[in-house]
């Protein structure tokens, strides 16, 4: 999202509706530049390193990872959906789903976007560094270059920085949760958060005249 200039208190939000064809616009993009390569660096690591555990490509404790999803994705998306909304208000703008149509396309995509970047952020990054160099050093370096990369998307700093209302817990849960590291609990909590933050979250809100 890019930066606008703080509203007055009586000013209206400036929504810019969308509908599928400019999403997939974006979508198109996205897929190429940020998320086939973030995917093929995860694949080949796993390939050179013989599926080493720190990527975190496994069920990991089963039950742990489905309790923590079941608990972590209401409240991430609702939480972020609220984040959503506070910084709506201050920035006086918001993209927008059109109609649900648009707000499912964009929720399928971040079904997608979400364990990609949990492979990326928590099983390259977290895992590698912290079975370098301690689990401390791995979470604090992961967590840094997840909330700073989203301003490679041109995001204002308020949003960036929103971010680590998810990369903080999620990292948290891939070193504390019982078991092996697994990246399944915190990429279904991922998608919430996103899906809260973005397209559904903002389309509820919308649909609840609440912007």
């Amino acid at each position: 999202m890019r930066a606008s200039a703080r509203p007055t208190p009586k000013s209206p939000t400036r929504l810019q509706l969308t509908r599928i064809p400019d999403s997939w616009a974006w979508v198109r993009t996205d897929l190429l530049v940020r998320l086939l390569p973030f995917a093929a660096a995860y694949g080949i690591t796993y390939h050179l390193s013989d599926g080493a555990p720190w990527l975190g490509l496994a069920w990991g404790n089963l039950a742990a990872q489905l309790l923590f999803a079941a608990l972590a994705s209401p409240l991430m998306f609702a939480a972020a959906a609220a984040v959503q909304l506070w910084l709506t208000r201050r920035r006086g703008a918001l993209s927008v789903p059109a109609d649900a149509g648009d707000a499912m396309f964009q929720a399928g995509f971040y079904v997608l976007n979400g364990p990609i970047e949990e492979a990326l952020f928590r099983g390259l990054a977290q895992g590698g560094l912290g079975f370098a160099f301690g689990s401390p050093a791995g979470f604090i370096f992961a967590t840094a270059s997840y909330v700073l990369y989203h301003r490679l998307g041109r995001w204002t700093w308020a949003d960036t920085f929103a971010t680590a209302l998810v990369g903080v817990p999620l990292g948290l849960a891939f070193w504390l949760l019982p078991g092996p590291p697994s990246l399944l609990g915190i990429s279904i909590a991922h998608i919430a958060a996103t899906c809260g933050f973005l397209g559904p979250g903002p389309y509820l809100l919308r649909r609840l005249r609440m912007v």
